[in-house]
């Protein structure tokens, strides 16, 4: 039997993308899927086809830069399933543009949601995690983790910040968390819907014609999750075959 069956996860930014793509790819395989996003539209529409199929799937609002908020879910996911297996970190935002146009709100707001919202979400569920014994933090990060491109400076930097905070969590968690790290590459999603920058929007549009099925990622996020409990796949790579980056 698959160690997905049973697993009670929580998956942020779950309303579209990646994110709706491993929610129902989990609960196909017998997770039970808590989402949470602020389109609580998306999101019920998203747990009735779960439902339909025979899932088992609940949602929760959830703005990740509001700590409080993810420490509702954790408490919403305990009260009805009793546990949580997995954390998937997945929510994020891309507005790119060169530093020159000094877009500061933007800036801040890559970090509220790309880094904050990683580090409320540890916050909210370690506690549960290590009282548990067991569990799994799943930090979605990018290729931009590893390589710094024009335009996409302060967005790389939240995303090496993911790998640097997801490598210090395994390190001081021991042996009963798992921690993985997922860096897509160029994937379908709504992230470029966020770039105010023409110039930025422009390249972007270009370099995602190679973009490959949000779906290609959740089976990265089902295999780390389905290793046995000793295994912990600590980074995970995911790009186009044709991609040069």
């Amino acid at each position: 039997m698959s160690n997905v069956n049973g697993k009670v996860v929580i998956i942020t930014g779950a309303s579209s993308g990646i994110g709706e793509a491993t929610a129902r790819m989990l609960a196909h395989r017998g997770a039970r899927v808590v989402l949470g996003a602020r389109r609580t539209d998306r999101l019920n529409a998203i747990i009735t086809d779960i439902r339909a199929a025979g899932g088992t799937a609940e949602y929760q609002v959830l703005d990740v830069t509001q700590q409080g908020q993810l420490q509702e879910i954790v408490q919403f996911t305990q009260n009805k399933f009793g546990r949580v297996d997995v954390l998937i970190n997945n929510a994020g935002v891309m507005p790119l543009s060169a530093l020159d146009q000094l877009k500061v709100e933007e800036w801040d707001r890559m970090i509220d949601v790309n880094i904050k919202g990683v580090l409320y979400g540890i916050a909210a569920v370690l506690p549960v995690m290590k009282a548990q014994k067991s569990g799994q933090i799943i930090n979605i990060s990018s290729i931009g983790g590893h390589a710094v491109s024009p335009t996409a400076a302060v967005y790389c930097a939240t995303k090496f910040a993911v790998g640097a905070i997801s490598e210090g969590l395994r390190q001081e968690v021991g042996g009963d968390i798992r921690v993985t790290v997922i860096s897509p590459g160029v994937t379908e999603s709504e992230l470029a819907d966020s770039i105010s920058d023409e110039t930025a929007r422009i390249g972007m549009k270009e370099f995602r014609r190679i973009c490959i099925p949000a779906e290609a990622i959740a089976r990265s996020i089902v295999f780390a999750i389905e290793q046995p409990d000793d295994v912990d796949v600590s980074e995970i790579i995911v790009r186009p075959t044709a991609s040069p980056y």
